[in-house]
């Protein structure tokens, strides 16, 4: 398989199956673990999802139509047929997808934050609510962070049904929606609201990570996927099976 990625020789092995949800001529979609990153970046090669993919179809031309964090688990789309990539990648480029998180963070009052507004869609509960903000992220600096500005970052948060062993540790089950599609997005929102997600090691302090242990894995999912296929114009939907706490 030729790639334009160097190898990596020290590769600390992530112990966990990336599964494959559905596939035909034009399309892979997985459930990718936590711990696993997407493509190849940094110290991280055959430890991905791009890699396993490509060696066990033994197809060099598979290509991710979108990316999802190191840290974060769930439905990821990959495409098959190099003729149609763009068709697909398109698809998350221009918002046409429609995306569903869930996470585990604190069962605490939400604290306001410094910058951009917060829309109580049904008050006077607190949720759902509508997180709006001005989020930047620089290279080389690993956390992004909030500015006043015009808004490029929307979020809808609900709560959900927590069973008692996750609300006995302190925590609630949220579901996330994003509107927007910005770099650490989802952490960054719930981090402002003083609902930092489990297990974050960037928000709100950075945490010096052990590659070699995935005891603690943060407590994102992207549960679900739906869009209007650009090939078949069948509405897909593909939900994530991994289960958090």
């Amino acid at each position: 398989m030729q790639s334009k990625h160097r190898f990596v020789l020290d590769e600390p092995e992530v112990p966990f199956e990336l599964t494959i949800l559905y596939e035909d001529n034009d399309i892979i979609v997985v459930d990718k673990p936590h711990f696993l990153a997407t493509t190849p970046r940094g110290m991280w090669y055959r430890q991905t999802a791009l890699v396993r993919l490509r060696e066990r179809f033994g197809e060099s031309q598979i290509t991710p139509a979108h990316r999802l964090d190191r840290q974060t688990a769930g439905v990821v789309l990959f495409v098959r047929n190099p003729e149609l990539r763009g068709a697909y990648q398109m698809l998350f480029q221009e918002h046409r997808v429609q995306k569903t998180y869930e996470c585990l963070a604190p069962a605490l009052p939400i604290i306001r934050p410094c910058t951009g507004t917060i829309e109580r869609m049904d008050p006077p509960s607190v949720f759902p609510l509508k997180r709006r903000s001005h989020i930047v992220k620089h290279r080389g600096r690993l956390q992004a962070y909030e500015i006043p500005g015009t808004v490029n970052a929307e979020t809808v948060i609900e709560l959900a049904q927590t069973d008692g062993e996750i609300a006995a540790q302190g925590y609630r089950r949220y579901v996330l929606h994003p509107k927007t599609g910005k770099t650490h997005q989802l952490r960054v929102h719930m981090n402002s609201l003083g609902l930092p997600i489990k297990g974050d090691d960037l928000y709100p302090e950075i945490v010096e990570p052990d590659y070699a242990d995935f005891s603690d894995p943060l407590q994102l999912v992207a549960r679900s996927m739906s869009f209007v296929d650009p090939v078949s114009c069948e509405l897909r939907t593909f939900t994530s099976q991994i289960a958090l706490g």
